[in-house]
């Protein structure tokens, strides 16, 4: 049943804002309030790492480490991002007093996004909050209600390219050495999917998608619940990505239910990202070629994206003749190491970044990381060539003798289990607690299987099977 509105003198007991110049109020500052008009945003946004982005054990210990380590020069450059309507208030300066603070100044909040004046740069979070008692969103008429002002803003507007460095202000980081940390607004930037409609610049072409598009799609159904509220684009506000949470926030019998929730959607939105082809052949000098191609098909950004430093995808290949099995190349358990399973077996395809110290040796810590080497799946540049196989990644492995079956897959893993123990070592959180809650994702188009009967002629040149997402590749001009 959906609410009347609040009378006001139930807005005063209740401590709501009737006054909007006097600066937020406590309760606006609360997601829970948002909870009683608008139950389900806050039910998803509560799944969300937005939500838990100031409790997560390894921001948390990372955050500490990167302090004591910096000499506390590192300042707020962590919790600007997890925890910003706290920065904004002059409630912490460094993070490493989150624990003294109330819950509705943590993570991500309704009223940062909400309440967003303007967007002053690129990266490490530029954004200047209005600190008022006015909620900004996409709605370009807003129903009046004594609870808050709303007004429409640009930023929160899906049609609109600007919402982009909206997401991006905290999804793009420059460290310390001004590397380039995170990168996920610049490649969308950089990426067809960015380009403007050419009769209004500030709106997105036909064929262009901002981060809320994927990352907070939507249904038509009432975005508030109290009489008198039109039918709207209700957006999912889970803003699933790679990451889920790894203790049972926000507390042991909701923390499961949320995460199960958030994981179901991650595998919906997962699906289609990459796509796969697989091609085997004679090899020129006998044996066979099982040659793999992987495609970033259905990302607005490079697959992986965010803390690529932290990410580990790999191909998982297993090739048989006779039902014996031939080759086996990434087929890693659950509770393994990636950085292990690639040492021994030098033929893992990776894909993720490397960080570099000062040293030239490879660093973890992101303030000790002055260059990296990437290797990723590439967004593509301009809509017409998508497809083309520049932006495709090619690989061979040669076996002996004669092939009848191939199965493929390709894995992601958010988070190394090095970095775990690492900070755990002076930390003192429970690195297994936590090792085993990290997931191990797999891409569901990806999953495919060649064979003599299944094989067809096709243009990846030769018998191949591909992903039933992938489209065509264009040749490129020689």
């Amino acid at each position: 049943m959906r609410r009347n509105l609040p009378t006001l003198a139930a807005l005063l007991v209740l401590g709501c804002p009737v006054e909007p110049d006097n600066g937020p109020s406590e309760q606006l500052l609360d997601p829970e309030t948002c909870a009683e008009c608008h139950p389900q945003h806050y039910r998803q946004w509560l799944g969300s790492m937005h939500a838990y982005a100031a409790d997560d054990p390894v921001f948390l210990a990372m955050n500490a480490r990167g302090q004591r380590e910096t000499g506390g020069t590192l300042g707020d450059f962590c919790v600007r991002c997890h925890a910003p309507v706290a920065v904004a208030l002059g409630k912490t300066t460094d993070g490493l007093n989150l624990d003294e603070l109330p819950q509705s100044l943590k993570g991500v909040t309704c009223y940062f996004c909400h309440n967003v004046e303007s967007i002053g740069g690129t990266h490490n979070n530029p954004i200047t909050l209005a600190l008022d008692n006015v909620m900004r969103g996409e709605i370009a008429d807003p129903v009046d209600n004594p609870v808050h002002e709303s007004v429409y803003a640009p930023m929160m507007d899906d049609n609109v390219l600007e919402s982009g460095a909206m997401c991006g202000s905290c999804h793009d980081i420059v460290n310390n050495h001004e590397v380039h940390l995170e990168r996920t607004y610049a490649e969308w930037v950089d990426s067809f999917y960015d380009d403007p409609d050419p009769s209004n610049p500030a709106l997105k072409n036909y064929y262009a998608q901002t981060c809320s598009g994927c990352h907070l799609p939507g249904s038509n159904s009432p975005i508030a619940d109290f009489d008198g509220v039109k039918l709207r684009r209700l957006r999912d506000h889970s803003m699933v990505g790679v990451d889920i949470a790894l203790t049972d926030f926000p507390n042991a019998t909701e923390g499961p239910e949320l995460v199960a929730a958030q994981r179901a959607l991650m595998e919906v939105q997962r699906a289609p990202a990459v796509c796969a082809g697989l091609c085997v052949r004679p090899g020129d000098e006998g044996g066979t070629d099982v040659v793999v191609w992987l495609h970033n098909e259905a990302s607005g950004h490079f697959w992986p994206s965010g803390a690529t430093q932290d990410r580990r995808a790999w191909l998982q290949l297993e090739a048989f003749a006779e039902d014996q099995q031939i080759l086996k190349v990434g087929v890693i358990a659950d509770d393994a190491s990636v950085a292990v399973a690639a040492a021994a077996d030098p033929t893992l395809w990776v894909f993720g970044d490397q960080g570099i110290g000062v040293d030239g040796q490879p660093a973890s810590m992101f303030w000790d990381i002055a260059d990296y080497e990437s290797n990723l799946l590439p967004v593509a540049a301009i809509a017409g060539l998508k497809y083309d196989k520049t932006t495709w990644r090619e690989r061979t492995w040669h076996v002996e003798g004669e092939v009848d079956r191939v199965a493929i897959q390709l894995n992601l893993r958010p988070i190394p289990f090095e970095l775990i123990d690492e900070l755990a070592e002076e930390e003192l959180f429970d690195a297994a607690a936590i090792k085993a809650r990290i997931p191990t994702f797999s891409v569901a188009a990806t999953h495919i299987e060649w064979t003599p009967e299944t094989a067809e002629m096709t243009d990846l040149e030769g018998p191949c099977v591909k992903s039933a997402s992938c489209f065509d590749v264009i040749a490129m001009d020689e």
